[in-house]
């Protein structure tokens, strides 16, 4: 049995404060409204792994521990850097009354430094921010993965944040696809990020039909509400290994000092000999594509 993830006090905290400032509470049962099927999300050509035992959905936490060699040649130690776009389905007044759940400074010191990245985005996140959305997943240097529509948990007792009934799961994923399309993005990829990190084999059981890659991390970045940019680099540095997949946030209100750390942390790591990769490459080169 795959047992429920909890891990990073940052993503316990983001949890918290999220349902606080919501109009709903814990641990109420979200109905998304009935929605078509969602549009086939990428190329079958996109990486992703076979399914787990039982059928149930694959969890990818890191690519392979390698220094980067191959065939006598030196390709570099590979990282990717993912950033989760937050925005759940009941903060639309927080939004209207001017609440900023984007970081377009943030993506734009990406695009300045030329780090590709997978941007895991809810549907209610590309709801709000369409014309966003869709720069994004129209930018070759990044990705777009399901970060859910809502934002709710996957299973009970995730950091005080409501959740998803077990019936409803799949609905909420495909409806986050459905918002992409809307907003004019090509080619969701086939991964999804359990909201707050949380899942069991229940929640891997209701979304094998769905054909996606459940996409965690091994490195904690810690933004979510800090304030000590020099805090979370270090915490990052000091977590990074050859494959690793480092969690962020694409969220101004929530973790105001990423796009400082993201200054902080490249050169760092391009010095020592890392290339940064989307979630994609880690997965392919885990299948032997890379």
């Amino acid at each position: 049995m795959i047992s429920l993830v909890r891990r990073a006090a940052a993503l316990c905290a983001l949890g918290a404060a999220l349902t606080a400032c919501g109009t709903s509470g814990a641990g109420q049962t979200l109905r998304p409204a009935p929605s078509a099927p969602a549009p086939s999300p990428s190329p079958s050509r996109t990486p992703t792994l076979a399914p787990g035992p039982a059928g149930l959905t694959p969890v990818f936490e890191h690519g392979p521990r390698t220094d980067g060699t191959k065939n006598g040649t030196k390709d570099g130690k590979t990282v990717a850097l993912t950033f989760d776009a937050d925005m759940t389905a009941d903060q639309g007044p927080r939004a209207a009354a001017g609440e900023r759940f984007d970081n377009p400074r943030l993506i734009a010191t990406l695009r300045r430094l030329k780090v590709p990245a997978t941007v895991f985005m809810t549907g209610r996140w590309a709801e709000e921010y369409p014309d966003e959305a869709r720069s994004i997943g129209r930018d070759p240097q990044f990705e777009i993965a399901n970060h859910s529509y809502s934002h709710y948990a996957y299973t009970d007792d995730c950091y005080g944040l409501p959740t998803v009934a077990k019936a409803d799961m799949r609905s909420d994923l495909e409806r986050a696809y459905a918002a992409f399309e809307k907003a004019g993005v090509p080619n969701p990829m086939p991964y999804f990020r359990f909201p707050g990190g949380c899942y069991d084999d229940t929640a891997l059981k209701e979304l094998s039909a769905t054909g996606v890659t459940a996409v965690q991390w091994d490195v904690v970045s810690g933004d979510a509400f800090a304030t000590d940019a020099d805090a979370v680099t270090r915490q990052v540095l000091d977590g990074v290994r050859p494959g690793s997949v480092v969690v962020m946030h694409c969220t101004r209100s929530a973790a105001p000092v990423t796009e400082e750390v993201v200054r902080a942390v490249v050169p760092e790591l391009r010095r020592q000999g890392y290339r940064f990769v989307k979630v994609s490459q880690l997965i392919g080169a885990a299948n032997g594509r890379a």
